[in-house]
């Protein structure tokens, strides 16, 4: 990053940061105590951003502290010196969760910022830990993150992993405080609010945003050991061919609200029920189009294809949660998911 030279480069909080770090800890400190927790969050963060400012800038900026700073030359704004700046002044766990708050991954909650941490480097730790603490994580982050981190560990362990989740009573909050506690340390995330749903329905929405291979692979390996608890989760699985529930009022409303691209793709792999379903709610000659689309594109992969359905699935889901349409699930057309 290079140095600030002009002070039309800095914008207010710019502005602030550097003050705070000119006046430092002596003359700062009666200031600090002022701020609310967010007012600190915001110029923390803005210190931490700062880089450098020349010298001169920081006396255009600041004439009436001219005499004081003219002798300390330029400045630099960096994470670790704000942590040590703030450490001086207040509390060390308020320090630590201000500090979490402004590192990255992005995200206001630890599992929020999980969710960011790429699934291969996140996968690559959680297999050197016990099932049980993995378990706790996966049910913890998005479904669609947590079936990404699910598909890359070794098959066993995924499977062990599973089993500990449908068997998980509700966790106790010294055991969450201590993984919440290592995952601070590898992730720099914040702590969370504890949430609790059914196991089944847990692992349901993770099996939702697996791709085809991965899903049958971990329903047919689960059905060997428990067909009970595979038979549960199939039934609360919502999926592409689920769709065909829908009124033709609730269809043509998805319509509206998806790519049509996407849709030829995903009924690349659809059954002729829920091929007939979206046809038919379509003018004769948008149908026609669609046709001929999905003749051009020839052979598809079956990825791309999985993942057009998930794309479509989940649009009809946010519809399903603003109470735009009704989707019924797999155990009758009299039972709502939503």
């Amino acid at each position: 990053m290079s140095a600030i030279t002009r002070i039309q480069d800095l914008n207010s909080y710019d502005k602030a940061a550097a003050l705070m770090i000119a006046l430092g800890e002596e003359h700062g400190a009666m200031i600090w105590e002022l701020l609310d927790d967010e007012e600190i969050k915001e110029l923390s963060l803005a210190m931490s951003s700062l880089g450098t400012v020349e010298a001169d800038v920081v006396e255009e900026l600041f004439l009436e502290f001219a005499n004081g700073v003219s002798s300390v030359g330029s400045l630099t704004g960096s994470f670790d010196n704000t942590e040590r700046l703030l450490n001086k002044m207040l509390p060390g766990e308020r320090v630590s969760q201000i500090m979490d708050e402004i590192r990255g991954p992005a995200g206001r909650t630890m599992w929020d910022k999980l969710g960011n941490v790429n699934e291969v480097v996140l996968a690559t730790y959680l297999k050197n830990e016990y099932p049980q603490t993995v378990s706790v994580i996966l049910s913890k982050i998005k479904p669609e993150h947590a079936s990404a981190v699910l598909s890359v560990l070794p098959d066993e362990f995924a499977m062990e992993v599973i089993n500990r989740m449908l068997k998980m009573e509700p966790v106790q909050k010294d055991i969450l405080d201590k993984v919440e506690s290592t995952l601070r340390v590898e992730f720099m995330n914040n702590l969370a609010r504890t949430s609790r749903k059914d196991s089944h329905e847990t692992i349901a929405e993770i099996f939702n945003f697996l791709d085809r291979a991965s899903e049958t692979r971990f329903l047919t390996a689960l059905e060997d050991r428990n067909r009970e608890s595979a038979e549960r989760i199939r039934a609360l699985m919502f999926t592409f061919e689920d769709l065909q529930k829908l009124d033709a009022t609730g269809t043509q409303t998805l319509l509206r609200n998806i790519d049509k691209d996407r849709l030829g793709l995903a009924m690349k792999g659809a059954s002729d029920k829920i091929r007939d379903l979206f046809f038919s709610n379509m003018s004769e000659r948008a149908a026609k189009i669609l046709k001929e689309d999905m003749e051009a594109m020839g052979p598809v992969k079956l990825k791309d294809v999985d993942e057009a359905q998930m794309e479509i699935v989940t649009v009809a889901k946010d519809l399903a949660d603003a109470g735009e349409i009704i989707l019924s699930d797999n155990k009758g057309e009299d039972e709502l998911i939503y």
